[in-house]
């Protein structure tokens, strides 16, 4: 085991959640075979509108895709909807949600295989042995918020929450023009734990969702002349 891999399964286990710094991400992608970052992150400029937005926004563009996460072995699951129950997402949950899937590029990438790799090498020996399954049921989720003048961009717009699965990743691709969102934690009392502003590449947030609170504070253009938004990928992993 790697010092930085080390060092972020210690932090999630000490207090729920870590935020893992650019050097260190690449330092544990790269030894997952992480290669053509560049490309993969120009797949954020292909993503479909999110139609699904009960607040009326029309900030949010996404795809997804689910996979099966195991030791060695990452598998595609044929596409299907999001679903989040009223409990954990009181905005948008309690339907299905069909979004765009992922294309195959991006779903066969390098860059993603080392992602879901690292994901497995973090979270899969932080789950205690009873509760571990043998294949981890893992959602795939590229966003774009947009901003624009007058109309912020809602990164969550349901606020401080849960996702309903057992571990979360949320790692920033690029942020373009835009100020502010801040990730916030918070323990289950609804205390603050800590704040980071997710700022370079690869910068990323780790979550235990069992045991704390996070939300993203809105995004506002810089320059309102000009394009702004925050791209982020999210992995969940939840037993199945």
């Amino acid at each position: 085991m790697t010092d930085d891999l080390r060092a972020v399964r210690d932090a999630v286990a000490a207090d729920g959640f870590s935020f893992v710094a650019a050097a260190a991400m690449q330092d544990l992608l790269d030894d997952a075979g992480l290669r053509d970052w560049e490309g993969f992150s120009a797949s954020w400029n292909d993503l479909g509108l999110d139609t699904y937005m009960a607040d009326g926004g029309r900030y949010r563009r996404r795809r997804h895709a689910a996979f099966a996460l195991s030791g060695g072995e990452v598998r595609r699951k044929p596409h299907q909807p999001h679903y989040q129950s009223r409990d954990y997402n009181p905005l948008n949950g309690g339907l299905e949600r069909w979004f765009e899937p992922i294309t195959e590029a991006v779903g066969t990438h390098t860059a993603l295989d080392a992602i879901l790799k690292t994901c497995f090498a973090l979270f899969d020996p932080l789950t205690p042995a009873e509760t571990k399954p043998e294949v981890w049921h893992t959602e795939v989720h590229q966003f774009r918020i947009e901003a624009r003048a007058g109309e912020a961009g809602r990164p969550t717009p349901e606020g401080m929450h849960r996702d309903g699965v057992d571990w979360v990743l949320v790692m920033l691709i690029r942020r373009e023009n835009v100020s502010s969102g801040t990730t916030r934690i918070h323990d289950l009392a609804g205390r603050p734990l800590g704040s980071f502003t997710l700022r370079h590449p690869l910068e990323s947030a780790v979550v235990d969702d069992a045991r704390v609170f996070h939300g993203v504070t809105p995004v506002e253009p810089i320059d309102p002349a000009i394009p702004a938004f925050r791209d982020v990928l999210v992995v969940t992993m939840r037993r199945a």
